[in-house]
């Protein structure tokens, strides 16, 4: 359910990178997030608890890492590339989460996962170099460019997210972990928005860009984000990341449904090799 939440977060990320800048989009997007994860907190825990330094320090970690950065990048990418193919930049995360876990955690996988791991790379690259990846190495401007490389900045503060969630999850409920987290990240991002803020054109969005603000804020983040946090503390990063290979599937199939964009055999291969990937991980023999 996750990973169908968050392929739906590229088409309507889409209709908010098109309507105002990225700092403004993810402010909305956290927004709308803190207003419905703080009674959600209150309820299940009877309010935020007073953190510990380390605490504090994690969840600030989470907020600058997983939604501040993140979702600066993730709007910019948006801004210059199909929804679909931004989407498919996602399964680069269970490498760069796995190598990070175990130089952090000391986590061992199995040679199966590492078969299953490197399906999920192979995939991202067939995705990324358009099916020729040794034309990319001749020419690699032709695949990457100002969006790929957000998308790689994307990648690389998820993994810190994930890795981080780790530390604080371990002494808070995924609940007041990701409420906590969502505060630092809308207090960062507000202070890098406050000139864009304050000269958008409000009146004039419509309404299927409020929609995709709540959709971003109530599925795509307080869901998506606790059932995530859920993952990790009951699985560990390296397998909760894996699924993340299912998002492209979906933000693939909803962008070509909803937005038109067409599927190319690049994409359909990379996102099968995903799924492989996501198979071969989370085998338990």
């Amino acid at each position: 359910m996750v990973a169908l939440f968050w392929g739906g977060t590229f088409i309507a990320g889409k209709a908010l990178a098109q309507a105002m800048p990225p700092a403004v989009a993810a402010v909305l997007r956290f927004g709308v997030a803190v207003l419905l994860l703080l009674p959600l907190a209150w309820r299940s825990a009877g309010g935020l608890a007073r953190l510990s330094w380390r605490q504090a320090l994690a969840t600030a970690g989470l907020g600058l890492t997983g939604i501040f950065l993140y979702n600066l990048c993730f709007f910019s990418a948006l801004s210059r590339m199909p929804a679909g193919r931004t989407a498919l930049f996602v399964a680069l995360n269970p490498v760069v989460t796995a190598i990070a876990a175990s130089l952090v955690f000391r986590e061992r996988l199995r040679p199966l996962q590492w078969w299953g791991i490197a399906l999920a790379l192979t995939g991202a690259v067939v995705v990324i170099t358009r099916g020729s990846p040794l034309a990319a190495l001749h020419d690699i401007s032709q695949s990457i460019g100002a969006g790929e490389l957000l998308m790689f900045g994307a990648v690389l503060s998820w993994a810190a997210y994930t890795v981080i969630g780790r530390i604080a999850f371990a002494g808070l409920s995924p609940l007041v972990a990701t409420t906590w987290a969502a505060l630092w990240g809308l207090s960062f991002l507000l202070l890098g928005s406050a000139g864009d803020l304050a000269e958008l054109a409000w009146r004039q969005l419509p309404w299927p860009v409020w929609a995709a603000v709540v959709y971003l804020g109530a599925f795509g983040t307080v869901l998506g984000f606790v059932w995530y946090g859920d993952g990790v503390k009951a699985i560990g990063p390296s397998r909760t990341v894996v699924f993340n290979n299912l998002v492209p599937v979906f933000g693939v199939t909803l962008a070509a449904l909803l937005l038109g964009e067409g599927i190319t055999a690049s994409m359909g291969m990379g996102g099968a090799l995903s799924v492989l990937g996501v198979m071969l991980t989370n085998r338990k023999t």
